[in-house]
């Protein structure tokens, strides 16, 4: 009797192992890849570059500051935003 149940407590642990893994390169490491990736983008950014905000507001970058952006979104319209507010770079071949 003792036999059976260690052998279920180990499938046991074997199946919660398996499941940890999954989490881990089906969630966390994509997720870790994806946060390191903005961060290299926030901090790459640079005057000129084509920005589209997490709000959908597009616009060419003006001016940076350590912790801000400056925006222009139109003729004498410019935007101060957090850099944590840009969405992503748009692509060259992409309209204004």
């Amino acid at each position: 009797m003792n036999d059976a149940g260690t052998g279920s407590s180990l499938v046991f642990f074997l199946l919660l192992a398996v499941m940890f893994a999954a989490m881990y390169f089906l969630v966390w490491r994509p997720q870790a890849r994806q946060q390191k990736q903005r961060r290299e983008m926030l901090a790459g950014l640079k005057k000129g570059d084509r920005v589209v905000t997490i709000g959908g507001i597009r616009g060419v970058i003006t001016g940076l500051k350590e912790d801000t952006v400056t925006v222009r979104v139109a003729d004498k319209v410019e935007l101060e935003l957090d850099r944590s507010g840009i969405g992503y770079l748009r692509g060259k071949g992409e309209g204004a």
